[in-house]
C-alpha cells in the first residue's frame, strides 16, 4: 500500500469522511446572527447546476422553485411543482456536501392548510434544508414577477407562518422561517409591510416582500421594517429593477438571493448549441469540456478517493 493509499484509508476509517457536520440550518443562522454580511445565494434548480455553485464557492445556495418545475416537470412556475416535487429536489441538492453551504428552498404557500405545512415543515427538517420562505398567494399560484397574482387574507398567511413555526419548534430546529407576502401588486406597499410585521410577531426570523418595484421601495422596506432581517429576491429582467450585491449590502439587507441565475444562463446556451448541432451537424463545444471534466464537477474525484480507500479496485486501471 503506497503512502496517498495509506492516507486516504487512515482518514476513512478514522472517521475523517463521517465526522458529523453542522447542519445546514445551524450554518444558515450563524451566518445570520454572528455577522452583517449580506449572504448571496445563486439560485440552482437541479443538481448539476448545484454542483457548478458549489464548485464556484458560494456561503449559501437557493432552491428556485421556478427552476425545480422547469428542469423537474417542464412546466411554468404556476404552482404545479407539489410538496414530494420540491422536498425530493431539496433533500438532493441540500445534501451533495453534507459539510457544504447551506440550503435556502422555495416552499410556495405550504401546500394546505395549517396541518400540510406542519407536515411540509417537517419534511424539509428532515431533508437537510437550512431555511425556506412560505407566502401569501393562494394556493392557485404562480411565479412573484408575473402580473394577476392574488393574496389570501391576512390571517390565512398568519396561520401558515404559524403553523411552521410550531412545526420547527416541535422538531427543535435551527431551520429559518422566512415570511413572504406578495401582496404588493394587489394590495400595495403597505398591506406589505403590516402582513410582515405580523408574520414577524408570531415567529417568522426572516422577511421577503416580492416584487419590488423600485429600489427606493427596497431601501424603505429595510428601514420600516429595521432591527429584522430582510431577504431581496433578485430576478434580473423581472419585477425588480437591478439591484447589485454591493446596493443590497448598503441597504442593510441580510439575505440576497438570484432565483434565475442558473435557470436563465443555462435557456441561452442549450438553445445556441442545439441551434448549431441542426445547422452545422456538430455542436461546437470547447475541447476542455470533456466528459470527465464534467464528471468531476460531479464528485468523480470524492468518488474515486472513497473507493481506493475503502481497499476497493473500481478505479485501479484507471478511468
Amino acid at each position: 500500500m503506497d503512502m496517498e493509499q495509506q492516507f486516504l484509508t487512515n482518514a476513512f476509517t478514522n472517521g475523517h469522511y463521517g465526522k458529523a457536520a453542522t447542519s445546514g440550518a445551524t450554518k444558515l443562522r450563524r451566518l445570520l446572527d454572528e455577522s452583517s454580511d449580506l449572504i448571496v445565494c445563486p439560485g440552482v434548480y437541479d443538481g448539476f447546476s448545484a454542483r457548478i455553485a458549489l464548485s464556484v464557492g458560494f456561503k449559501a445556495l437557493y432552491m428556485t422553485g421556478a427552476g425545480t418545475t422547469a428542469s423537474r416537470l417542464g412546466m411554468a412556475d404556476l404552482g404545479i411543482a407539489q410538496l414530494h416535487d420540491m422536498r425530493e429536489h431539496a433533500e438532493m441538492i441540500a445534501n451533495l456536501d453534507p459539510q457544504g453551504p447551506p440550503l435556502i428552498a422555495d416552499m410556495d404557500t405550504g401546500y394546505g392548510g395549517p396541518i400540510m405545512v406542519a407536515n411540509a415543515v417537517e419534511q424539509y427538517i428532515r431533508a437537510g434544508v437550512a431555511g425556506f420562505h412560505i407566502e401569501d398567494q393562494v394556493q392557485n399560484k404562480r411565479c412573484g414577477h408575473l402580473q394577476g397574482k392574488m393574496v389570501v387574507e391576512t390571517e390565512i398567511f398568519l396561520s401558515r407562518i404559524r403553523a411552521a413555526k410550531f412545526a420547527k419548534d416541535k422538531c427543535g430546529s435551527d431551520i429559518v422561517l422566512i415570511a413572504r407576502t406578495d401582496a404588493l401588486q394587489q394590495l400595495g406597499y403597505q398591506e406589505c409591510i403590516t402582513r410582515l410585521k405580523a408574520a414577524r410577531d408570531v415567529g417568522a426570523d426572516v422577511g421577503l416582500l416580492e416584487g419590488f418595484t423600485s429600489k427606493e421601495l427596497a431601501r424603505q422596506a429595510v428601514q420600516d421594517l429595521a432591527g429584522w432581517p430582510l431577504l431581496l429576491n433578485m430576478v434580473e429582467n423581472g419585477a425588480t429593477p437591478i439591484i447589485t450585491v454591493e446596493e443590497a449590502q448598503e441597504m442593510g439587507f441580510r439575505i440576497m438571493i438570484f432565483s434565475f441565475a442558473s435557470l436563465a444562463p443555462t435557456y441561452t446556451a442549450i438553445k445556441t448549441t442545439l441551434e448549431k448541432l441542426k445547422r452545422e451537424g456538430v455542436t461546437g463545444v470547447g475541447k476542455d469540456l470533456t466528459p470527465r471534466m464534467l464528471f468531476e464537477v460531479c464528485g468523480l474525484n470524492e468518488s474515486m478517493k472513497l473507493d481506493f480507500a475503502a481497499g476497493g479496485l473500481a478505479f485501479a486501471g484507471g478511468i
